[in-house]
């Protein structure tokens, strides 16, 4: 039984590590910045650590007796109220995580990075040898990127080994953000339009998976892409509608209308002090669309990755029992489920 380390752990990709550590007997410590969050850890079966991913001393007090850290929080947003504290929290957070691990005696780190921080040029697929485009496509994409290159060059100058895993759109059960809303606004009829585009997803449990088989093979100082698949928009839209039985049709529009779109509701959003969850970084990073190649971590870490249409179908049956599709499926899904 090994003790581990988690910052993230009440998020979707921490929260789904912390609970497989547990599972598998690790003595699990969970970062947790607030009251509810701590309760989310320990309701995953860790011990709780109090303490803010910006501040090192917390971050060595947990990870104090740990043989392994994997640093998984982040912010998570295209279109963020607050780009400085975004931009802080991804990039200083992951140098406050590697300065703690040396000072705890930690040897090894996971790092949680972003397929975003490869930035492939437009109509290429992203490798970990792609050399970086040169430009960013929102704030997230850019503080991936530098947060997994301050967690390198951190890691050198302090010995700590780190390992990066840059997962592309992590879906599965338990995704009702980010991208997840995409699939579910489509079950409840609320999708009316989108665009023509790549999206590249990798299942929850293979990501979780990659971390751990990064931890135990991967190679200090370089980077695993997780990407199980690689679809166009249609296909994925065609996908939910046969596992789900919904027919609804999305209208695929231009792309300077989608543009258009995305500056006026966020002028919309902004005159009324918020943040558009459909901002000109969103819809000009669903453009650009992804397609990424994961076969590096099959190659050298081991990892298999789950057919999309099972990811798909347990993301609908998530959902559903969740209350979160609120009209009823066709009769024909709800038997196939």
């Amino acid at each position: 039984m090994a003790r581990v380390f988690v910052t993230g752990g009440s998020g979707f990709i921490g929260g789904a590590l912390v609970a497989r550590l547990v599972d598998r007997g690790d003595e699990v410590v969970g970062l947790a910045r607030s009251e509810e969050a701590a309760a989310v850890v320990a309701r995953r079966g860790a011990t709780v650590a109090r303490g803010d991913v910006l501040d090192e001393d917390s971050l060595a007090e947990g990870m104090a007796g740990c043989s392994l850290a994997y640093h998984v929080a982040g912010v998570n947003s295209h279109c963020p109220a607050d780009p400085a504290t975004l931009l802080r929290v991804n990039v200083q957070g992951a140098e406050a995580a590697v300065r703690a691990a040396a000072r705890a005696g930690v040897a090894r780190l996971v790092l949680t990075s972003s397929a975003a921080s490869v930035g492939e040029p437009a109509g290429t697929v992203g490798r970990e040898d792609t050399r970086h485009r040169g430009s960013y496509l929102s704030v997230y994409d850019r503080s991936k990127h530098h947060g997994e290159q301050a967690a390198f060059r951190m890691a050198g100058s302090l010995g700590v080994e780190v390992v990066a895993v840059n997962p592309s759109s992590v879906q599965g059960p338990g995704r009702s953000a980010g991208n997840g809303t995409i699939i579910i606004a489509y079950l409840n009829g609320r999708l009316r339009a989108f665009v023509d585009t790549y999206v590249s997803v990798v299942d929850i449990d293979d990501t979780v998976e990659g971390h751990l088989l990064a931890a135990e093979r991967g190679c200090s100082g370089e980077r695993y892409v997780l990407n199980g698949a690689t679809i166009t928009s249609r296909e994925a839209l065609d996908l939910v509608s046969e596992l789900s039985g919904v027919g609804d049709r999305v209208h695929m529009l231009p792309p300077a209308l989608a543009r258009s779109g995305a500056a006026l509701a966020e002028g919309a959003a902004r005159a009324r002090g918020r943040a558009s969850s459909m901002c000109r970084a969103r819809i000009r990073t669903i453009l650009h669309g992804h397609r990424y190649d994961g076969s590096r971590a099959t190659r050298e870490l081991g990892l298999t990755y789950t057919p999309t249409a099972d990811t798909f179908r347990r993301t609908i049956e998530w959902a559903v029992a969740e209350g979160l599709v609120t009209r009823p499926l066709p009769a024909r899904a709800r038997a196939d489920a």
